[in-house]
C-alpha cells in the first residue's frame, strides 16, 4: 500500500476483534500480509486455530496462558509479556514483511496499566507509511482516538449475555 492509515475499533459493544479479523481476511483475499498481536489473549481462542497456518495472516498471543487478567491484581510478568508483546508487534511493523498490523485489545491492555499511552504513541509515531495499524479494545484513550484516521465504536443495545448466557465456542470464544 501506499498510504497506510491508523484505524481504532471501540466501544462497548461486541464485534471490535472480529472486524480487525475481518479485515486481515478481506487483505489477505487482496494478497496482504497481517500481523496480529493480541494482548489481553493467552487462552485457546478460535481464531488461533483458524488462521494457524495461514500463509498472509500471522497471529501471535501476549496473554497470560494461565489466567485472566485482573484489573486490580495485575502482575509484573503481565506487564512485561505486554512490552515483549508492544516491542514483537513493532519489530513486525517495521520488517517490511507486513502491510496491516493489528494491536487487539491494547486499548484495554492501556487500560489495565499492561502499557502506557507513551509507549503506544511512540509505537505509532514508528509506523511507515505504508503501514495500515489496526488499534482494538473498549476504552481507548482519547489521544488515541484524535490520532487516528478512522474510528468505529461498536455500541452495545443489546445483549444475551446480560440474561445469564456465557461466553459460546465459536460464536464469543
Amino acid at each position: 500500500m501506499e498510504k497506510g492509515y491508523v484505524q481504532v475499533y471501540t466501544g462497548d459493544g461486541k464485534g471490535k476483534t472480529t472486524a480487525a479479523l475481518g479485515l486481515a481476511l478481506r487483505a489477505a483475499g487482496h494478497g496482504l500480509r497481517t500481523y496480529i498481536g493480541q494482548f489481553m489473549k493467552g487462552q485457546p481462542y478460535g481464531e488461533l486455530e483458524a488462521l494457524q497456518g495461514h500463509p498472509l495472516i500471522t497471529i501471535e498471543q501476549y496473554g497470560d496462558p494461565n489466567c485472566w487478567v485482573r484489573r486490580d491484581q495485575v502482575t509484573p510478568e503481565q506487564v512485561a509479556r505486554a512490552q515483549q508483546g508492544l516491542e514483537r508487534a513493532r519489530q513486525a511493523m517495521l520488517s517490511g514483511q507486513y502491510d496491516i498490523v493489528v494491536l487487539d485489545e491494547v486499548n484495554v491492555a492501556l487500560w489495565f496499566g499492561l502499557l502506557t499511552l507513551g509507549e503506544v504513541l511512540a509505537f505509532l509515531d514508528q509506523r511507515p507509511e505504508g503501514v495500515e495499524v489496526i488499534l482494538t479494545g473498549r476504552r481507548a484513550p482519547q489521544e488515541l482516538i484524535d490520532r487516528a484516521d478512522l474510528v468505529t465504536e461498536m455500541r452495545e443495545v443489546k445483549h444475551y449475555y446480560r440474561q445469564g448466557v456465557v461466553a459460546r465456542n465459536g460464536i464469543e470464544w
